[in-house]
């Protein structure tokens, strides 16, 4: 009698919805590409996720419908993104929490090469990850830019060298200026947030990173080695 008058928790349904549609390896797969923080279009996640379009296309729906995305229409291309910043978190997260040694071994040079890119350098949204990203966050660290001991904060210091570099900072809107980001393949918090947004974008703009592949991963150029190692000591050795 008395469970039968039990109240159930509406978050419990929610969160039981939400686990739901990230429980499936198509959708899954599907999250994971669009870390890269671009829109893709239904074709091409149907051929990274290796499903037919019709599959593709009922996998979004329902990702869109629950809403993890974003979707807009060009012409008669449909494209589709990651909803927000706090998605990507979400995505990145919970990706972390794969033991190394769950991962599947590469089964092949391509897969591998693919892998080991990703470990270097990539990004995870909008800021950037892998052994790139946690050197970015220690350089900033060691130098007294960034504070780790009570969360993620800029300093002082921190702000003038973002100022002082050209590197522009929203403050305006509700996104944390910094904050730790647990990279999946470091095991280590990496610098997300605005600032790691700011950054990012930063790189790009100036040439230091540019994409390779159809993953997420990044390489650094030679102006970023110059410039990471000007602008914060970092060793060419450490990028490559």
């Amino acid at each position: 009698m008395l469970g039968a008058m039990t109240t159930r928790d509406p978050q419990a349904h929610r969160l039981a919805r939400l686990a739901g549609l990230i429980a499936d390896e198509t959708r899954a797969a599907c999250l994971l590409a669009l870390l890269d923080g671009r829109a893709w279009t239904a074709g091409e996640l149907a051929r990274h996720a290796g499903v037919a379009a019709s599959t593709l296309s009922e996998h979004l729906g329902k990702l869109v419908a629950g809403g993890l995305l974003a979707e807009e229409r060009q012409g008669r291309h449909r494209y589709v993104r990651l909803a927000d910043a706090r998605v990507a978190q979400l995505v990145e997260d919970l990706a972390a929490q794969v033991s190394p040694d769950a991962v599947v071994r590469p089964r092949n040079l391509r897969e591998a090469g693919a892998r080991s890119a990703m470990a270097r350098g990539r990004t995870c949204y909008d800021h950037l990850a892998g052994r790139l990203g946690i050197a970015v966050t220690d350089a900033l660290t060691v130098r007294g830019l960034l504070r780790q001991d009570t969360g993620f904060a800029l300093t002082d210091a921190g702000l003038r060298w973002f100022e002082h570099t050209g590197i522009s900072l929203d403050r305006t809107g509700r996104r944390p200026l910094a904050r730790a980001c647990l990279d999946w393949t470091e095991r280590r918090p990496h610098l997300a947030g605005t600032a790691g947004a700011a950054l990012c974008r930063h790189a790009f703009d100036e040439g230091w990173c540019v994409r390779i592949g159809s993953e997420r991963a990044v390489k650094v150029t030679d102006t970023g080695e110059r410039a990471l190692f000007e602008l914060l000591g970092i060793e060419v050795e450490v990028l490559r």
